[in-house]
């Protein structure tokens, strides 16, 4: 793509201050009244009959004692005071159940005297306050009793083994210290040496998080019984994912020829950008793929494992990685450009079923043998493998979510900072038997690993309708064009606190039906390359996995165009780019509000399909602008630490000479938070991401010092309470707050007339808190996070330049 006005990357535009929330953190807890003699005696009593019928329990500690200890339903728990290591406490896991939370917390031997002291001083010592002490860690206790598995487990009940083995991930805690002799290493080899004397199967991998290790075991649930008995480090239980399966008119001669002419018109460059596919191999013997590829850069996961793509699938993601539409490459008769190359790591085997594994960590792994390869190329991840079972039903992250959070943040090494498109998981033609389309989507969440924050999420739209074939003479697609597609599953069940997934959609074809069937239709899916060419040259790929190998496309041209880019801000401009569609919108949004139809759109379509061009480049009346800026979110575990305030190059004058016209205002952050999983509630100092950032942006007739005022409670001096005269301007975004704040990036518009936008040239990037700050033992309190800010500025007048008086203003702008 020729591209003449370039993206317009800012530099110094950035005035750091001190800074402090506005807000107080959300709503209160909620603790029930108690008659405090009684509740003590009560509490009492349950806690020494837990210590007296551990040994005829069920589960037989060893060492310690884990209790499971309830809220009151529809009353919080004040469960972060149940965590105590110093004291020998330790919190394990939080949920919630029936509207009732529930916290599992280790006491350790000899320190069982520790709770019981707390509930005595509430029945018998006041505060200062004249309360009760530890009113409100009692108060909030309805109940305690001895954990069971089910205490442990994570998931539906119905997932728990019986009789019969079934591999299950065990989430353990360890200490973070150095010194400690409790490290996962540790904690690890007693896990081994368990297991072995059980004469239990354990996987040799493992997965490597704050405070938790994680391993893969083969148990029943008197076994796991035996494990968390005999191991005191023992946090969580999840069963084991599973990755999917995969789905499998003219003449081979007839489809060489079309091959051969594609060739002879393509140019290959291998010039340092690389797309990497992690899928069952590719077979680069195909003619279009085999320039693209460099044979010591094809790798297996396993030494034993052949090279050759048995299964198809992932030589049909090559072609759409390489041509995007190969059906159209192949029809034109123009050039044809692939500016990276391909790489290949092979991660399921060629037959059989997949022996369980952590996917976490094959998908570790696997990155880590590309990079090995081929260590100076500018690349992105792209795997179209999720598991649909035994996955999390809220959007609450997994080992696997959660690893590939790991690895795009660089949290285990040196902060190398990745970018990653991931599938969002396939909805099956039959689940339309029992529900209706777009219903069986909206119920169908988001499979593993689509939960990840940092990875770019892909789901689909149908771009055909047209059916060629005799064999679907009855049937009819059942999306109309550019709907949601069929196949794409979506993030509409889920808790409103976690990531918007999918962000975006690509081309996942269209399932056809007769009223009756579903079934998938060649006429409606992507031509492909075929991974048996001496049988045939080309395929068909469809659902999320077509739309992925799109995605794939999508950065490797975003990157090939702007190598130096970080992969924040790729990631930026491929969601900043997107829009729904006409029919997206009334498909979802039939009432267009925040809190309904906006809300739903977004769940399901993400934020639409993205439009390179867009992404790429600028034109006179629509222009990107770019910030990659840097920030210390905390100062201390007590306090935030800074704010960035940027003042933008405006077009100011063309903006007031446009009055009332319309123009569009979109802004994009984007960064890599590290992961902190382990269910301990996800909130307080247990938060998921290590931190989150926010952006807000000048009201026209707001002064500069107004708007500190109003986002930052440090500019306010010695009276708090004084926010400037502006106003939040919440109603001119099209989202709102809170709906784009969640995740790790965030991005929204909203149109108003040029005259109003004329002095709306400064926009703030501020913190939230996350774990980082919480947990300042893990030493990172004070460390510092990437974020990437894609401004653009918009109008459909096509006559107006607002690029050239932003270029002419700025003698530090780099055109890049």
């Amino acid at each position: 793509m020729k591209i003449e006005k370039r993206n317009i990357l800012l530099s110094s535009t950035i005035e750091s201050m001190p800074y402090a929330s506005v807000t107080s953190g959300g709503r209160g807890s909620k603790f029930p009244n108690r008659d405090i003699k009684s509740h003590e005696r009560a509490l009492l009593k349950k806690l020494d009959e837990c210590y007296s019928h551990k040994q005829v329990a069920a589960i037989k500690y060893k060492n310690g004692t884990c209790l499971e200890f309830s809220s009151a339903r529809d009353y919080d728990l004040k469960f972060e005071s149940l965590d105590n290591k110093r004291n020998g406490l330790y919190l394990l896991n939080v949920k919630e159940e029936n509207d009732v939370t529930k916290a599992l917390v280790y006491v350790s031997s000899g320190k069982e005297c520790l709770l019981s002291k707390k509930i005595e001083d509430y029945g018998t010592k006041l505060t200062r306050n004249g309360k009760p002490k530890n009113n409100d860690l009692v108060s909030s206790i309805e109940d305690v009793k001895l954990a069971s598995l089910e205490t442990f487990w994570i998931g539906p009940k119905n997932h728990i083994p019986k009789k019969a083995p079934v591999w299950c991930e065990l989430w353990l805690r360890y200490n973070y210290k150095l010194q400690s002799k409790d490290t996962w290493e540790a904690v690890e080899e007693e896990l081994k040496n368990i297991c072995l004397n059980f004469n239990i199967e354990l996987n040799d991998s493992h997965l490597l998080f704050p405070e938790r290790l994680v391993k893969l075991a083969r148990v029943t649930s008197e076994q796991l019984e035996l494990i968390i008995g005999e191991c005191a480090y023992v946090a969580e239980i999840r069963r084991a994912q599973e990755p999917i399966t995969f789905f499998n008119e003219i003449s081979n001669k007839e489809q060489k020829e079309w091959s051969d002419d594609l060739l002879k018109r393509t140019t290959y460059k291998r010039d340092g950008v690389a797309v990497c596919l992690l899928d069952t191999g590719v077979n680069t013997s195909h003619l279009l793929i085999k320039p693209a590829v460099d044979d010591s850069h094809v790798h297996v996961l396993k030494n034993d494992w052949d090279k050759y793509d048995n299964q198809g699938h992932g030589t049909e993601m090559a072609g759409v990685l390489l041509f995007n539409y190969l059906s159209e490459a192949l029809q034109t008769i123009s050039k044809v450009e692939v500016p990276y190359e391909l790489e290949s790591v092979k991660i399921l085997p060629s037959n059989g079923e997949n022996k369980p594994e952590l996917y976490g960590y094959v998908t570790e792994q696997a990155v880590s043998l590309a990079e090995i390869a081929n260590p100076k190329a500018k690349r992105v991840l792209c795997m179209a493998v999720s598991s649909p079972e035994y996955s999390t039903y809220d959007g609450s992250p997994t080992s696997w979510s959660a690893a590939i959070d790991s690895i795009t943040s660089g949290a285990n090494e040196e902060d190398e900072k990745r970018l990653f498109v991931i599938s969002a998981g396939n909805v099956m033609p039959n689940e339309f038997e029992n529900s209706s389309y777009p219903e069986a989507n909206e119920l169908h969440g988001v499979e593993s690993p689509g939960q990840s924050w940092n990875a770019i999420t892909v789901g689909a739209y149908s771009k055909d309708i047209q059916i060629v074939s005799s064999d679907y003479k009855n049937f009819k697609p059942v999306a109309s064009m550019y709907e949601l597609s069929p196949y794409s599953s979506t993030s509409f069940t889920w808790k409103k606190n976690w990531p918007v997934k999918p962000e975006v959609l690509f081309d996942g074809g269209n399932i056809v039906t007769n009223g009756k069937d579903f079934l998938e239709c060649p006429d409606l899916e992507l031509l492909t390359t075929y991974y048996q060419p001496y049988v045939k040259q080309f395929s068909t790929i469809n659902a999320t996995s077509s739309a992925t190998a799109q995605a794939g496309w999508f950065c490797g041209q975003l990157i090939s165009a702007y190598p130096e880019f970080w992969p924040e801000t790729i990631r930026a401009l491929i969601i900043h780019s997107a829009e729904w569609t006409d029919e997206m919108k009334r498909q979802f949004c039939q009432e267009d509000t925040k809190k309904k139809g906006r809300c739903i759109l977004l769940r399901t379509c993400g934020y639409g399909i993205p439009n390179l061009e867009k992404a790429i480049k600028c034109v006179n009346n629509s222009v990107n602008m770019i910030i990659q800026g840097e920030i210390q979110p905390f100062f201390s575990k007590d306090s935030l630490n800074e704010m960035h305030l940027h003042t933008l190059p405006w077009p100011k004058e063309v903006l007031e000479n446009l009055g009332e016209e319309n123009v569009t205002l979109k802004v994009t952050l984007s960064y890599f938070i590290e992961p902190g999983p382990g269910e301990i509630g996800w909130k307080n100092r247990y938060r998921y991401p290590s931190c989150g950032l926010r952006f807000d942006i000048i009201n026209s007739n707001e002064s500069t010092d107004d708007f500190k005022k109003r986002v930052n409670r440090k500019m306010r001096g010695d009276d708090p309470k004084d926010s400037g005269d502006g106003t939040s301007g919440s109603e001119r975004w099209y989202l709102g707050s809170s709906n784009r704040d969640v995740g790790s990036i965030h991005s929204d518009f909203c149109q108003l007339s040029a005259i109003d936008l004329s002095e709306c040239n400064r926009i703030a990037v501020y913190p939230v808190t996350g774990w980082w700050k919480g947990r300042d033992y893990l030493g990172k309190v004070k460390k510092r996070v990437r974020y990437s800010l894609v401004v653009s500025l918009s109008t459909a007048k096509t006559d107006i330049d607002l690029y050239t008086p932003i270029v002419a203003q700025i003698a530090n702008v780099t055109m890049v």
